[in-house]
C-alpha cells in the first residue's frame, strides 16, 4: 500500500491533532503539514506539497478562500473539505472550485482513510447524506440530451448509475456489484459520455430527473 501524504488544517487544535493521529495509527499516511488557518493552508500546499488536504470551511481567512487560491497556484492539488458545515451553498461552492471531496466531521476514521485513498486515486466523493439533498435540492435541471442518454444505458451501466446516485464510491459500487474497480471507472467513462455529463454530481442529476430512484446508502 502506497504512503499519502496528508496535510491537515483546521483552526481547533484537538481536532487536528485527533485527525492526524487517527490516521498515523491506521497507518499508510504522512502527515506533511498541519494548520490553522487560510493562510496556514497556503503556505503548506507550496511548501509540503501533500498528495492530499484535508481542509474545513471555518478558517481564519476563510476555508473556501483557501481553496480557490490554492488551486489557482497548484491545479493539481487534491483537497478534501471535512467541516460540520451542511449547507447547500458551501457543497456547491467547494465542488465548483474544484475540491475533490466534500465530508462531514462525524465520519469514522476508517471511513475517512477510505475517502482519503478514493480521492488519491482519482475519484471525487460527497457524503451520502448530503448527495442525496444536494441533488433532490438543485434547482436547474440537465440537458434534455442527458435524461434521453439514460434510455441508452446498459443494464451493467444502470446498476453503476443507480449505485453512483446513492453515494456510493467506486471502491464500494464494484464490491457491491462483484467487478474490479477498473471495470466501474469504465463504466462511468462510458455513461458520462452517454448522459453528456462531466463528473458523478451530475450524472446523479440526470439520473434523478429521469425519474430514476437511487438504492439508499448501506455503509
Amino acid at each position: 500500500m502506497s504512503t499519502i501524504r496528508v496535510a491537515v488544517v483546521d483552526d481547533h487544535p484537538i481536532f487536528r491533532e485527533g485527525v492526524a493521529s487517527c490516521l498515523m495509527d491506521i497507518g499508510g499516511y504522512d502527515i506533511v503539514g498541519k494548520g490553522g488557518s487560510c493562510e496556514d493552508a497556503l503556505a503548506i500546499a507550496q511548501q509540503a506539497n501533500p498528495d492530499v488536504m484535508l481542509l474545513d470551511i471555518s478558517l481564519p481567512g476563510g476555508g473556501l478562500n483557501a481553496v480557490a487560491s490554492i488551486l489557482d497556484r497548484r491545479p493539481a492539488q487534491k483537497i478534501i473539505i471535512l467541516t460540520v458545515s451542511e449547507s447547500h451553498s458551501d457543497i456547491a461552492t467547494a465542488l465548483k472550485l474544484g475540491a475533490k471531496g466534500y465530508v462531514l466531521k462525524g465520519v469514522g476514521s476508517r471511513m475517512l482513510s477510505e475517502i482519503l485513498r478514493a480521492v488519491h486515486g482519482g475519484e471525487m466523493y460527497l457524503s451520502p447524506t448530503l448527495s442525496a439533498r444536494m441533488i433532490a435540492g438543485l434547482s436547474h435541471a440537465p440537458s434534455s440530451t442527458g435524461s434521453a442518454g439514460v434510455g441508452e444505458l446498459t443494464e451493467r451501466e444502470h446498476a453503476v448509475l443507480r449505485l453512483v446516485a446513492a453515494g456510493l464510491s467506486n471502491k464500494r459500487i464494484a464490491r457491491d456489484l462483484d467487478l474490479h474497480e477498473k471495470t466501474i471507472k469504465h463504466h462511468l467513462t462510458r455513461i458520462f459520455t452517454k448522459l453528456n455529463v462531466s463528473n458523478r454530481t451530475e450524472a446523479a442529476m440526470v439520473f434523478r430527473d429521469a425519474g430514476q430512484r437511487a438504492r439508499p446508502y448501506v455503509g
